[in-house]
């Protein structure tokens, strides 16, 4: 995920994605950068509109509904456990993408 922040920050600063500055921002965090994931990362955001991408990537917040002892034990926490599951999931998803990515990039 360090690496998808400091492509975030460098584009949030207007600067350009390019793997000497996301090697920077990762060195001055203090993480140890892979080159390897770093290329992996320029390749994949290449020709990528960044702003677009945030946009149709953006979940509008709702507003929490209350909720009591009742509706918490009535199979509502099963519910949220299962999308919890699901979300963590597509994330996996994305990151093997960007691992095989790496190997053909």
């Amino acid at each position: 995920m360090e690496y998808m922040y400091s492509a975030m920050l460098l584009h949030s600063a207007g600067k350009e994605i390019t793997e000497e500055s996301v090697k920077k921002v990762l060195t001055a965090a203090g993480v140890k950068a892979d080159a390897t994931r770093i290329k992996a990362l320029t390749a994949s955001l290449d020709g990528v509109d960044i702003e677009e991408a945030i946009k149709s990537a953006a979940v509008p917040v709702a507003a929490a509904p209350a909720t009591s002892e009742k509706s918490s034990s009535s199979g509502d926490g099963k519910k949220e456990e299962k999308k919890k599951e699901e979300e963590e999931e597509e994330v996996s998803e994305e990151e093997a993408a960007a691992g095989l990515g790496a190997l053909f990039g």
